[in-house]
């Protein structure tokens, strides 16, 4: 009998193909329902999730066996860690992968916001570019002092980057970091009142939850900018929005958002923002590496060994 992995996302059935023989992929959507699926494949012992989507009461339900929930990327922010762990079932991630594409990412959305690319393209073409009006002028990246928050593989990952801007930096974290160079703000607020770019890189865990508040957001001001490319509940969208609409920040740029897909009206109005569709890991290098590390870790579980990235409880 083949060992069997659930795929419940899917945006992730393509994993299958990657499974080494031996290894049956089950994919519930091929199912009329989860009673259907458990009656086949109820002996299932192991799934693979989106972190940040999870796995349903029902679906553990179905798979009374499940003993391992392997994550495709570093977050786990759907997964009640405690209550699987009671339930005899160990939760592994994928830190430490995607971090340098990530930072691309991170840095590539500054540059669009401050610079203004998107809108200048469609400046370029709607034929609002004449011989005497190209735009006005932005600031100037070796201008701008970037905040930090969250000092993890992501955010130190982008403090490499943004010195070759010519970029001042500074950070916070609610734990010191004697190793890192640059000055950490005794609050986000503080941090948000002494940088030109805030650049949310924190952890995707209760503990962030609207970290990004609607006083940090006016602490960042009509000339400042946020940047967030860790989790869309990380940020108050709502006092954002208007911050944005009233003029009360400069701009904003969005790789994540409160709700994935985003509704495109809740968007359609809003000024000077750059809004992507949560790509910033999806880097090849990335993919392949989580891939590779998914598989490493499926086959330590079949084969009744530890898992290499257990997430601590």
């Amino acid at each position: 009998m083949p060992n069997k992995v659930v795929i419940p996302s899917a945006g992730l059935a393509g994993l299958g193909r990657f499974l080494s023989s031996g290894i049956e992929a089950v994919l519930p959507s091929a199912f009329p329902s989860l009673e259907a699926m458990s009656a086949q494949h109820g002996d299932v012992t192991a799934a693979i999730v989106m972190g940040g989507e999870g796995i349903g009461e029902g679906m553990l339900r179905a798979l009374p066996k499940l003993s391992f929930i392997q994550t495709f990327g570093a977050g786990y922010d759907g997964l009640d860690i405690a209550s699987l762990r009671r339930r005899g079932i160990t939760v592994a991630n994928c830190p430490n992968v995607n971090n340098e594409d990530v930072a691309d990412f991170a840095v590539g959305l500054l540059v669009a916001l401050v610079r203004d690319i998107p809108a200048a393209q469609s400046r370029l073409l709607n034929g609002e570019w004449t011989p005497t009006s190209r735009g006005g002028l932005r600031p100037s990246l070796r201008q701008l002092k970037a905040g930090i928050v969250g000092m993890g593989a992501i955010g130190k990952s982008i403090a490499a980057r943004l010195p070759g801007f010519g970029m001042k930096i500074a950070w916070w974290g609610p734990n010191a970091k004697p190793e890192i160079a640059y000055p950490r703000a005794e609050s986000v607020l503080a941090l948000a009142r002494d940088c030109d770019v805030l650049i949310m890189a924190g952890r995707a865990d209760a503990s962030s939850r609207k970290l990004i508040s609607a006083e940090v957001i006016e602490a960042i001001g009509p000339k400042g900018f946020l940047v967030n490319i860790s989790r869309g509940f990380t940020v108050d969208e709502e006092a954002l929005i208007a911050a944005l609409k009233d003029g009360r920040i400069g701009g904003a740029a969005l790789d994540v958002f409160e709700e994935e897909p985003t509704p495109v009206a809740r968007w359609r109005d809003v000024p000077n923002v750059v809004l992507t569709p949560h790509i910033g890991g999806a880097g090849m290098g990335a993919v392949q590496a989580q891939t590779r590390l998914v598989l490493e870790n499926l086959a330590l579980h079949f084969a009744g060994k530890p898992v290499k990235t257990p997430v601590d409880a």
